[in-house]
């Protein structure tokens, strides 16, 4: 074995190999091209790991390939992107095209479309959040109204007060957080 792999439990360079990342170019719809980036943007996951985790299950992939209508996926109008992927993944996908006789663009197009119905649950989600994140304003304008109150009953600099000036600060900062993914989630609205 060598050094190399003696420091680096479980690890062969097989394995390290296929994470290697490596540029593929594919013919996929604007949609496909969009829900890739929409689920990498929303939930914070990186394009490659997606790409990963759509593609990686052979078995799953390989009855896909089962599914895919030809004549229908030509009639898709398409374009060119390029994605960062694993070569695992590049490898595992052109294994199942080569078995299957399906091209790689159409398996990375329905792969893809698996991803529309994690879409459409996190868009029924970002209806209530934008509910919530109303409740949320309502209450921390709550909370500052009792401070208001306070530092009128205590006088402003009463340990208490300072305290409760401390959690408004606290919730200010919460609110702009919330309001900034609620603004990030807007592209959900349009899918």
């Amino acid at each position: 074995m060598s050094k190399i792999e003696d420091q680096l439990p479980g690890s062969t360079m097989f394995e390290l190999r296929g994470k290697q990342s490596v540029r593929a170019t594919f013919k996929i719809s604007q949609k496909a091209i969009d829900s890739i980036g929409l689920v990498a943007i929303h939930m914070g996951i990186k394009q490659k790991s997606l790409f990963d985790h759509i593609i990686e299950d052979s078995d799953a992939l390989g009855s896909l390939a089962k599914t895919i209508r030809i004549r229908q996926f030509k009639k898709i109008p398409r374009k060119q992107k390029t994605f960062v992927l694993s070569r695992k993944t590049i490898e595992s996908l052109g294994a199942i095209s080569q078995a299957s006789g399906t091209p790689r663009d159409a398996l990375v197009e329905y792969s893809i479309k698996k991803l529309e119905s994690i879409i459409y649950a996190e868009k029924e989600k970002h209806k209530e959040r934008k509910i919530l994140h109303k409740e949320v304003i309502d209450h921390f304008f709550q909370g500052r109204v009792l401070y208001k109150k306070a530092i009128k009953i205590l006088g402003k600099e009463d340990p208490f007060c300072r305290r409760i000036g401390k959690a408004i600060l606290d919730c200010q900062k919460r609110e702009a957080e919330l309001s900034d993914f609620i603004e990030k989630s807007k592209i959900l609205e349009n899918f």
